[in-house]
């Protein structure tokens, strides 16, 4: 039964009161809303949810256990983490798994009411406070993880790190002085080159996380290391979790260096590059890793003549146009654009065309030229 049904049968509910009967719906809906994204918590009988904005905004389970694995391989041993940010307290949870001893740090009461009754049977320590307050009487931790909530006074959505609250820029010498590592989960529409520049200070190096699910990405991670650690060269991961296999992991010096190679005949493949490696910015050596040509310096295509098996990302046959770009042999097909002066819709529009089938029409800019390709997917 949908939520929206359960909520208009409070009749046959009257032994509720109205608090119990919201907490129920709350719970209800919570299990329902959270059920694929966090199997381990519908296992447990007693659990208990936060209201809706709480649920969506957490992490996933595959998210959060892929922050632990990164914890994992650090090899920490006796000892100790706080989660400045703990909220529903997906990450907390998993993270302390790593750890002899936790501390999760949320402002709301309410969350912390239910992360106590959640975490009650592990070596988790509840504070109602904020991570200024907090930091103000902390000892030392081997890691401090901090996920900044990403919305103003006002409800809005802000991308900046100093917009964030807390702000860790600011906060970042009392972090420091606090702890032998971080671990900063940081917005998907971050921009990643401006956030690194803000971050750099007493020479830390980061190890940077682009973390997709069914290519979509969801967080970027940024993980510090000891400017002691003078063997550390900081690495750029991009990786998709249902494709962990097709992790592509690179250097921002090995991008800056990586020549452009632009060739077009004869090309009978063309490639997109999964979401974590463009947003990680591997523009360029995807295609010197994959023996593959870059369409357009500013568009992220590319091509090849034979086809480049265990590619990280979506890979077309491209077919042959005659019926480019007036489209009378060709009715329906699916609109992709890259790089090119109209929107789907207005080349859709243009080509006339309807949505579906199994062709592609991709429109892109090649070597400055607006260009199209009909393909399908292989």
């Amino acid at each position: 039964m949908k939520i929206e049904d359960l909520a208009l049968q409070r009749s046959k509910y009257k032994y509720l009161t109205d608090d119990e009967w919201r907490w129920f719906l709350q719970q209800v809906e919570g299990r329902e809303r959270t059920a694929d994204k966090l199997p381990a918590f519908a296992a447990i009988e007693d659990w208990w949810y936060p209201v809706r904005m709480s649920c969506e905004q957490c992490s996933s389970e595959l998210a959060a256990k892929y922050k632990a694995s990164l914890i994992s391989n650090l090899g920490f041993q006796n000892s100790n983490f706080v989660d400045l940010t703990g909220g529903y307290g997906v990450d907390t949870y998993f993270l302390s798994e790593q750890f002899e001893h936790t501390d999760y740090v949320e402002q709301n009461a309410e969350l912390c009411r239910i992360a106590a009754h959640n975490f009650a049977n592990k070596p988790i320590t509840i504070h109602n406070t904020s991570a200024e307050e907090f930091l103000q009487t902390a000892g030392q931790y081997d890691l401090i993880f901090v996920d900044p909530a990403r919305r103003d006074s006002h409800g809005g959505k802000v991308f900046r790190l100093e917009d964030c609250t807390p702000n860790v820029v600011e906060l970042l010498p009392t972090l420091l002085a606090h702890s032998k590592r971080l671990m900063l989960k940081l917005s998907p529409m971050l921009d990643l080159t401006q956030a690194l520049k803000e971050l750099s200070v007493f020479s830390f190096q980061w190890s940077v996380y682009v973390v997709a699910i069914k290519n979509e990405v969801k967080e970027v991670l940024l993980v510090s290391h000891q400017p002691s650690d003078i063997s550390y060269q900081p690495t750029i991961t991009a990786i998709d979790l249902e494709k962990m296999d097709q992790a592509f992991v690179f250097t921002r010096e090995e991008e800056q260096n990586c020549p452009f190679t632009f060739h077009l005949s004869p090309i009978n493949f063309l490639y997109e590059p999964n979401a974590a490696i463009l947003k990680a910015g591997a523009y360029k050596l995807v295609a010197e890793r994959f023996g593959l040509s870059k369409l357009d310096v500013n568009t992220h295509l590319y091509v090849s003549e034979q086809f480049v098996e265990n590619f990280p990302g979506r890979v077309w046959r491209i077919k042959p146009t005659p019926a480019l770009p007036k489209g009378k042999e060709l009715n329906q097909a699916n609109i992709l654009v890259r790089n090119y002066p109209l929107t789907p819709e207005q080349l859709k529009k243009k080509l006339r065309l309807r949505d579906g089938g199994t062709d592609f029409v991709i429109g892109c800019r090649v070597n400055g030229k607006p260009t199209l390709f009909l393909a399908e997917r292989v």
